[in-house]
């Protein structure tokens, strides 16, 4: 193999947690830098005063990226109540300070829980959400009204992990596209006195968990060592909660050429799964369709597999 074809054959994730200053544009240049790769991209993007685990694709790996940004996220969120900002977090100018906070933790709660499920929520005006094409943060800046459309959520867990007034830590579990600082403000406005967020550690997105996750770093370290690779997940392991078929050595080959695999009997259309070769690599993300029998088939959607 020459350079290059390692090049190619480098495909999979590395979980970073990302310190508190950087965007997640610079820790992508972090990688890219480090492992000489261009193809590398995040799966979601964690604000500059955020910490916590982002998941970087490198490789083929990238065109995973649809399908690991739709994971569920998890985060520690600090609140101070009795106060609002523009930008819902402690970044922005402060619009109304140190309202007196008559909320008792039981109160607390009781409105923490009326955000768990199906929601609608309004991305702060601080966004990178775009309207018309230009990012709402930018329009904001220039002191441009910014009307943001409201758009459904999913929050499936609440709790209190720390009740400190004015201060509350709270551990969230929701659908990819919340925006905490929205939770934030949005539960100030329905206690009365107002909340903004203070402090944010994504503790989780899709399987990945700070646990799997390496400090910046330590990466940067293994990165000058020539050592990285101990890092590197295999690309399978991030739809790991996907169900897997094993393909033959002649499957592989004919998936490779966009063809179909036959699929048990009892498959119910619509099904998604990954096709992993015998050597545990992945080789396409496919779906069952009805084959030109009328029995059901694996249909490649993406193939991944390179290596001759």
């Amino acid at each position: 193999m020459n350079s290059q074809d390692v090049k190619n054959a480098i495909s999979g994730v590395l979980v970073v947690d990302k310190p508190v200053g950087m965007t997640s544009h610079d820790v992508v240049q972090v990688i890219r830098n480090g492992t000489n790769l261009r193809r590398a991209g995040h799966t979601g993007t964690l604000d500059p005063r955020a910490s916590g685990v982002l998941v970087i694709l490198v490789g083929p790996a990238v065109r995973l990226s649809e399908y690991v940004s739709a994971s569920d996220k998890r985060y520690q969120a600090i609140i101070r109540l009795g106060a609002r900002t523009d930008t819902f977090d402690a970044d922005g100018k402060v619009t109304q300070g140190n309202a007196p906070v008559n909320v008792t933790e039981a109160q607390f709660e009781e409105v923490l829980q009326t955000f768990v499920g199906e929601i609608e929520q309004t991305p702060p005006p601080y966004s990178a959400v775009k309207v018309q094409g230009r990012k709402a943060y930018e329009m904001a800046r220039k002191g441009e009204e910014v009307e943001l459309e409201p758009r459904k959520i999913t929050v499936h867990h609440l709790e209190v992990l720390e009740w400190a007034p004015p201060e509350v830590v709270i551990d969230v579990h929701c659908s990819s596209g919340t925006y905490v600082r929205s939770l934030a403000n949005d539960l100030g406005e329905k206690l009365g006195c107002g909340a903004y967020l203070v402090g944010l550690r994504r503790t989780k997105s899709g399987r990945f968990s700070l646990r799997d996750a390496v400090p910046l770093r330590k990466l940067q370290e293994a990165f000058h060592a020539g050592n990285w690779y101990q890092y590197l997940i295999p690309a399978a392991e991030a739809l790991a909660d996907w169900p897997a078929i094993e393909l033959s050595p002649d499957d592989v080959e004919g998936v490779r050429h966009g063809h179909r695999v036959k699929a048990a009997e009892d498959i119910e259309l619509g099904n998604r799964v990954r096709g992993v070769s015998t050597q545990g690599e992945l080789v396409a993300l496919m779906e069952a369709v009805q084959g030109e029998d009328g029995q059901p088939a694996w249909q490649p959607k993406k193939v991944f597999f390179t290596s001759e």
